[in-house]
């Protein structure tokens, strides 16, 4: 046996395979003829015309299939024999229909009009099917598929959001009834509650939206619920027939639903038009009455002569011009933009341009914005001009301040140089200056505050004065020193005037000491500072005898005076006449010898005559060693008691 002749089944085998076919295709061809019969007594009923019983029997006059073309081709077919009797006149009712059939362009292969007088159930259901296709279904047109591709496509589009739902063909993706529930609660979820079913009762579902169509969406039930659940493949051609009866129901539904968009599309065209107008002239207002409100404020600021107020003003323009002018820049663009969308989208959809109201038109902004841009530039100058003339002013105040600060210190120092005479009056005259100088403390921290305004306002030059705020300072100090050392000097000069004991080398040598140790000016001496001037004049003490010695010659003050100075230096270089002191003197002049002779006395300044005296007054000494030795211990110790 060959290999291919294995697989061909044995006779005893092929007869139930024939068998279970005409088993099969005698179920179709019921199920065909039941659905067929449904349909085409619906469509009868658009007339009114009597239904048929039988497909076999009552199509072979011809008399209903023309009705029935004539129905659905929305057409009259001419004159037919209505009351056919004989063979002939079935015969030609027929080949009637079958030709205007053919005109519809529809091909018809292997059947002849007397195939459908003969009652040939198989052709006439051939017939009928083709006449379903052409003037039911091939008007379905879904991206160019034919008419069965573009029926299946629309179905699968429509339920593609069912998860449960996976329609492949028109048989077997048919029968659990739940696709002709997915297509109802599409459409109209109003009618059914797709997610509330019971996904398992195949019988319920298909009974329910078989119902439902019929009752509410004016499909006919071509179908019985168990030509779809009950057997193993459905009639894939009642299916169709059945199925475009809902893609006919729910197109016409669909044609309302586009027309209800087409007509929602226009109103959000209208609508957003008229927001976009509406926002156009808002937005065009509010820009208007920003840049006007701005020009108002310009116009109403007073600039003031003070530098610091007037610089803001300018600080706030050039923020005006970085923050708040950018955003009108930007928002103008904006706003020329919108008009043009709104123009545009106008003449997409063929409408009327729109003519923005009066004061509101482009060239209306663009007027008040070259107006906003002259104010601007106004406004700008101004603020330049003033900042301007605040330095030149400022410039000036502290000229004038300053020249008239150094007016008064020369004329101060003038009186001061030109000081004569009494001395008492000359005191009177310099503390009087320093009195008239006082108020020049306050003057010069006016000057400083002009030259902060100044330093403030960025003016270093100044072509009005030479004199800075340091030069100023520095005269008035140094007339201030002077004044204070004149006075000092005067003081000490009327002290040393009075001290007679003294002899005006003394005076002047006691006042120089006095003068180099007074560091401050003060007139003053502290602890320190004495103790220094008296070593610097040779007279030392240790230090537990200079603080009592300080302490009386100060009366216990913490500085001594130039005249208590003096007073000390007087007490202690002017001559007492004491022994002590003579023996000392005598002594200090012989050089420590027990004797002293006329010579040794002129050598120590000593006058000739006076000299000459007490040579003849002292006794002579008993040292032999000199015969001019005089005895100055024995000569003191006579005088004194």
């Amino acid at each position: 046996m060959s290999k291919r002749a294995s697989f061909l089944p044995s006779a005893a085998s092929q007869q139930p395979v024939e068998d279970t076919a005409r088993i099969m295709d005698k179920t179709w061809e019921a199920i065909q003829q039941k659905t067929f019969t449904k349909w085409l007594n619906n469509k009868l009923d658009i007339k009114g015309v009597e239904h048929i019983q039988n497909l076999a029997d009552d199509l072979g006059s011809g008399v209903t299939l023309i009705q029935l073309l004539e129905i659905i081709g929305d057409t009259s077919l001419g004159r037919y024999n209505r009351n056919p009797r004989m063979r002939i006149q079935f015969v030609e009712n027929v080949n009637m229909a079958l030709e205007f059939i053919k005109q519809r362009g529809v091909a018809l292969t292997n059947i002849g009009a007397e195939d459908i007088v003969d009652k040939n159930l198989k052709l006439i259901l051939g017939m009928l099917w083709t006449i379903i296709l052409r003037f039911t279904i091939a008007d379905i047109s879904q991206e160019g598929k034919n008419a069965k591709e573009g029926l299946l496509l629309w179905c699968q589009r429509k339920t593609s959001p069912y998860r449960e739902v996976d329609v492949r063909d028109f048989t077997y993706s048919w029968a659990d009834g739940l696709a002709f529930c997915a297509l109802i609660h599409r459409h109209r979820p109003d009618l059914l509650d797709f997610d509330s079913l019971d996904k398992t009762d195949r019988h319920g579902n298909t009974k329910l939206a078989f119902n439902i169509a019929e009752q509410h969406l004016s499909i006919p039930q071509l179908l019985d619920v168990e030509d779809v659940c009950d057997i193993s493949k459905p009639d894939e051609r009642s299916v169709m027939t059945y199925v475009a009866e809902y893609f006919h129901a729910f197109s016409a539904l669909d044609k309302v639903e586009t027309a209800g968009r087409r007509v929602a599309k226009f109103a959000e065209v209208i609508v957003s038009v008229w927001q976009m107008r509406h926002d156009y002239e808002r937005r065009v207002l509010e820009l208007m009455d920003a840049v006007h409100l701005a020009q108002r404020e310009w116009q109403a600021t007073q600039l003031t002569s003070h530098y610091a107020e007037t610089k803001q003003k300018g600080l706030e323009f050039n923020h005006y011009k970085n923050t708040q002018k950018r955003e009108w820049v930007a928002e103008k663009r904006e706003i020329d933009s919108l008009l043009g969308n709104i123009q545009t989208k106008l003449k997409t959809y063929n409408l009327k341009p729109y003519t923005p109201p009066e004061k509101l038109t482009p060239q209306d902004l663009d007027n008040v914005w070259r107006t906003l841009l002259q104010n601007e530039a106004n406004y700008h100058r101004n603020i330049n001009s003033k900042i301007r003339e605040i330095k030149e002013n400022l410039r000036k105040a502290y000229a004038q301040a300053a020249n008239d600060f150094q007016r008064q210190l020369d004329s101060i120092s003038s009186e001061q140089a030109l000081l004569d005479g009494d001395l008492d009056n000359q005191l009177r005259r310099v503390q009087d200056l320093k009195i008239k100088t006082q108020p020049l403390v306050a003057e010069l921290q006016k000057v400083k505050l002009l030259d902060q305004d100044c330093i403030d306002a960025n003016t270093e030059e100044n072509d009005y004065t030479v004199y800075s705020v340091e030069d100023l300072t520095f005269g008035l100090d140094l007339l201030q020193q002077a004044l204070q050392k004149k006075n000092a000097f005067i003081e000490n000069q009327i002290v040393s005037r009075n001290m007679t004991n003294l002899t005006p080398a003394q005076l002047e040598e006691f006042e120089q000491a006095f003068r180099h140790f007074d560091k401050d000016n003060s007139n003053t001496l502290s602890a320190t500072e004495f103790n220094a001037a008296l070593a610097s004049l040779g007279i030392f003490y240790d230090d537990d005898d200079f603080d009592q010695i300080f302490s009386q010659a100060t009366g216990r003050q913490e500085h001594a005076t130039f005249e208590q100075f003096i007073r000390f230096m007087v007490s202690v270089t002017e001559d007492k006449s004491t022994p002590e002191q003579i023996r000392d003197a005598f002594r200090t002049i012989a050089g420590d010898k027990p004797y002293v002779t006329e010579l040794d006395l002129k050598m120590c300044l000593v006058p000739e005559d006076i000299a000459a005296q007490l040579t003849q007054m002292m006794p002579h000494s008993s040292d032999t060693t000199h015969q001019h030795a005089l005895e100055y211990n024995q000569y003191v110790d006579t005088l004194f008691r």
